[in-house]
């Protein structure tokens, strides 16, 4: 039997096949225990030795989404019977719906401040890579160097500054404030990323489409973003992924109008303490839009991340 150096042996094979399922359920392990915990009652939630078996229930995404309240036993028993399976759900705790949770509206405003700050960041770091990649740039090396040293600085040496700049322009917890920021400190990230990605598009490619009468920024837009599609979507998931988890600056910078999920879900208290069941429903809710994104954009993602390894 010939054996050959660069195929791996079976007992390699085994071993590699087992460090990869040991890895995956040693980091999937949590992220189960999250959305389980989301099915659990509060007593479930807290027992000891934990539950693995317990009863689903759906009153921590009940609790998450509702504002409850305590009402005497007279104004309870007065009450009329429970309208939906939700309010049933309270009722059964002994509360009564006192209205809407501001979960819906915090999530919301990560909706908006993630994906727009990731649209804008895009945008701008695509002119600005292309601009590196294609232009004679006087400084060039210096200008990428600064740019980059950006993403060096920890966010809490600045924290202050920029707290004091924003209160004095007035984007305190504003959209508007919070998109600009997060787009500032994604576009290093972006601007190297992206200039590598169209480093390695031949710039023939453009030359004959000048030569066939396009301009140059119709050459940019039909040539090169199309072949420049993978990078783009693998930056903007990265970006996306900094602008949805961020906690430091959300939880200085807000405090109600454009406040996002991470600071939020933290404070979500039940009867007697944390609820965490409603936490863990909220912390499970608040996975799903990166993780759609995610999966929409896989293709791009993989073959962005090999994108330019292997050269001929």
């Amino acid at each position: 039997m010939s054996f050959s150096p660069t195929e791996p042996s079976r007992r390699q094979k085994w071993v590699a096949g087992t460090l990869v399922v040991v890895y995956a359920l040693v980091t999937i392990l949590p992220l189960v225990w999250i959305i389980a915990t989301g099915f659990k009652s509060p007593s479930d939630a807290i027992a000891y030795p934990p539950k693995v078996v317990f009863e689903p229930t759906l009153e921590g995404y009940v609790n998450l989404f509702t504002t409850r309240t305590r009402v005497s036993e007279e104004d309870f028993a007065a009450l009329p019977p429970p309208s939906s399976w939700y309010e049933q759900i309270v009722r059964d705790s002994g509360l009564v719906i006192a209205g809407p949770s501001r979960y819906g509206a915090r999530f919301a405003n990560s909706l908006i401040i993630g994906f727009g700050s990731t649209f804008l960041c895009m945008i701008l770091g695509t002119a600005a890579a292309y601009a590196f990649s294609r232009f004679r740039v006087p400084i060039k090396d210096d200008l990428l160097f600064f740019i980059l040293s950006t993403r060096m600085m920890p966010p809490i040496a600045v924290a202050i500054p920029i707290f004091l700049m924003f209160k004095n322009l007035g984007l305190n917890d504003t959209h508007a404030g919070m998109i600009l920021l997060y787009t500032a400190v994604n576009l290093s990230l972006s601007v190297w990323l992206l200039k590598g990605f169209i480093d390695e598009i031949p710039v023939e490619y453009e030359e004959a489409a000048l030569i066939d009468g396009y301009t140059r920024f119709q050459a940019f837009y039909k040539v090169v973003l199309p072949q420049a599609a993978t990078g783009i979507a693998s930056t903007a998931i990265f970006c996306l992924i900094f602008a949805w988890n961020e906690y430091a600056f959300a939880v200085l910078l807000t405090s109600g109008t454009a406040q996002t999920a991470p600071p939020f879900i933290p404070t979500i208290l039940g009867v007697g303490g944390q609820d965490w069941p409603a936490i863990a429903a909220g912390a499970t809710l608040f996975l799903l839009p990166v993780m759609v994104f995610t999966i929409l954009l896989r293709k791009h993602l993989l073959r962005g991340i090999t994108f330019g390894a292997v050269r001929k």
